[in-house]
């Protein structure tokens, strides 16, 4: 990768790395000249002559800095990237060099807006260290820390994973990189820390120490949306520092020569929340001999001016300030206050009670520390009552290369039930949540209330945001499986907590329309001249409405139905206390009640 010089006010221009785009990268794509013999996929810095010690920032094809740059004046981020982008001056390749596609800075802000919550972009990061177990790391750290320069807020991610080489942290911050493809893994597009981070803050700085083949390094890198919008840069660039630390002090790691190294550092010091060298390489200190800190800083505000996230809420949590304040101003009825209560719904706002779904199983060497404090993990299914366990063999189309297991899917009740309507399913993919309470039933149906669902869908793909999945037949499928589990286990067990068995009602009207129907006719009208061999003759006749001797009700109870018992719900108990009916027989008698009635009126 060409080390690229960026123009700096007042000083003479500095390299830095210019970060490549991946191919299917569109949005915010102009061309820059670079060299033959470098590749468009590795960003490490090559060293090469520089013939002109002092090039202007048109002869290496940089846009420079123009005066009256508007500033990053809009800090919220859903307004952020709406800027005119002006025309900027484009050098002719020399003789001999090749054109590749460079990224505009507002590529960056347009990335981000893949993650429409900002747990979702929490979550991709929590994934970077959770991948990092396979390396060793025990914990992720995730905490509100204060900037000193102005006094505001950021947010803090810090594991003890491998750490990242020089090479590797260059891969970290391009675009659509990446080297996860194992089936353990959760990240494999490559983009998840550039939209994560930008989708959190406007800046973010990363440092990384780690130890490879007997050498140990660490590595500070700087992405700036602020950086690049006041400096009016049309190319995503990333001053980055390496040093060498295996020996008793810290080497700078130089790859083109002394004046490019500390021209990064410099722009580094200025765009970061640090003002010296001493104070980066203090933030080393607390990471041990490998593991990696991220800082996002210029964290974006709502449309009100004020913090999307909160901090202050609780002293053990990050909270959504938007989703938090929903209906916490006014008094509200004890039902919605319950059903806040939950974690379906908690979720929306405070991210203990997301982080602690988020993975399906829990982890046995590993935490993640929320603000200082564990996050406890919680599994749905070992929540639930009358659970049953369905097994489900997704069928992926003719064109699948390989068969894929079986899946079990645990559906059962909340214990809330019926008293709150939470249902859907959880949907994980290699063990992180995709989908929430997903609800696959119409709405405003009432069908499946307090019935949920878990299960692991790896043969499915997620979307980018890991929000959602890709729209396919396969997923079309999953969902009327899903539908087709929750109508079966909803048909034979709803009864369990309360619910009116599917049937039973039409069987009570049935029984109401012919009771009504044998009031109207005389008694002895119900006898003439009725065959021998009639079946409906043994059974007891109308009087006054009602079945059985002694004018007593024999009739089912209807709904609601309680205290029924597993392996009572094809019986109901009689008003009178006399003992149970079971279904079946009570629809053999309405059956033969409804033939007696046509019976009769052939007659007359």
């Amino acid at each position: 990768m060409p080390r690229r010089q960026l123009p700096k006010k007042g000083q003479q221009p500095i390299n830095v790395v210019a970060i490549d785009s991946s191919d299917d990268e569109e949005e915010g794509v102009t061309v820059v000249p670079t060299s033959k013999k470098s590749s468009s996929s590795n960003t490490k810095p090559i060293s090469q002559p520089q013939p002109n010690p002092n090039p202007t920032p048109e002869a290496i094809g940089l846009t420079p800095a123009t005066p009256n740059v508007p500033s990053l004046d809009c800090r919220s981020f859903w307004k952020a990237g709406a800027y005119v982008v002006g025309p900027t001056a484009r050098a002719t390749p020399p003789p001999g060099e090749l054109e590749h596609a460079r990224v505009h800075p507002k590529f960056l802000h347009s990335n981000a807006t893949s993650h429409k919550w900002a747990f979702g972009a929490i979550a991709e990061l929590l994934d970077n260290a959770v991948d990092e177990i396979h390396n060793g790391a025990t914990f992720v750290k995730v905490d509100k820390i204060d900037i000193m320069k102005d006094n505001s807020p950021a947010l803090l991610f810090q594991d003890d994973g491998g750490g990242m080489d020089p090479d590797s942290i260059r891969k970290c911050m391009s675009l659509g990189y990446s080297s996860k493809k194992s089936n353990k893994t959760i990240g494999q597009y490559g983009n998840g820390f550039k939209t994560s981070t930008m989708r959190l803050g406007a800046d973010v700085i990363v440092f990384s120490r780690t130890s490879r083949a007997s050498k140990a390094t660490q590595s500070v890198g700087l992405l700036s949306y602020t950086f690049l919008r006041k400096t009016g840069q049309d190319d995503v660039i990333v001053p980055m520092i390496d040093f060498d630390i295996s020996g008793h002090w810290a080497e700078p790691i130089i790859f083109s020569s002394q004046d490019d190294w500390s021209s990064n550092l410099t722009s580094i010091l200025e765009w970061s929340p640090f003002t010296s060298k001493d104070k980066i390489l203090e933030q080393f200190e607390d990471i041990g001999p490998h593991g990696t800190k991220i800082i996002i800083y210029n964290l974006w505000l709502n449309d009100e001016g004020i913090y999307e996230l909160s901090f202050d809420d609780d002293d053990e949590d990050i909270r959504l300030r938007d989703e938090a304040n929903r209906g916490g101003q006014t008094k509200l009825h004890k039902k919605i206050v319950e059903l806040q209560s939950h974690i379906s719904y908690r979720i929306r706002y405070s991210l203990r009670a997301y982080a602690s779904i988020l993975y399906l199983r829990k982890f046995t060497n590993f935490s993640i520390l929320l603000r200082g404090k564990p996050v406890q993990q919680f599994n749905i299914a070992d929540d639930l009552k009358h659970m049953k366990m369905v097994t489900y063999r997704p069928q992926l189309g003719i064109m699948a290369s390989k068969e894929v297991a079986a899946v079990e899917t645990t559906i059962g009740f909340i214990k809330e039930a019926p008293a709150l309507g939470v249902c859907g399913f959880n949907v994980y993919h290699k063990n992180r949540l995709i989908r929430p309470f997903w609800k696959v039933t119409a709405e405003g149906s009432s069908k499946g209330n307090g019935a949920v669902g878990v299960l692991e869908a790896n043969f499915i793909e997620p979307a980018h945001d890991k929000q959602d999945f890709e729209r396919s037949s396969v997923f079309i499928r999953l969902e009327a499986k899903l539908k087709q589990i929750l109508m079966d286990y909803w048909n034979h067990h709803c009864h369990l907590v309360g619910y009116q068995p599917p049937g039973l009602r039409a069987h009570n009207a049935l029984k109401k329309h012919s009771a009504k129907s044998q009031m109207q006719l005389p008694e002895e009208e119900m006898h003439l001249d009725q065959p021998v061999n009639d079946p409906s003759a043994n059974l007891p006749h109308m009087s006054n409405g009602q079945l059985g001797n002694g004018g007593q009700s024999n009739l089912p109870v209807e709904i609601p139905i309680t205290g029924f018992a597993d392996g009572l719900y094809n019986e109901v108990i009689s008003e009178d206390g006399r003992g149970s009916i079971s279904v079946e027989l009570i629809c053999e008698e309405n059956i033969q009640l409804f033939m007696r009635l046509l019976l009769l009126n052939c007659i007359q």
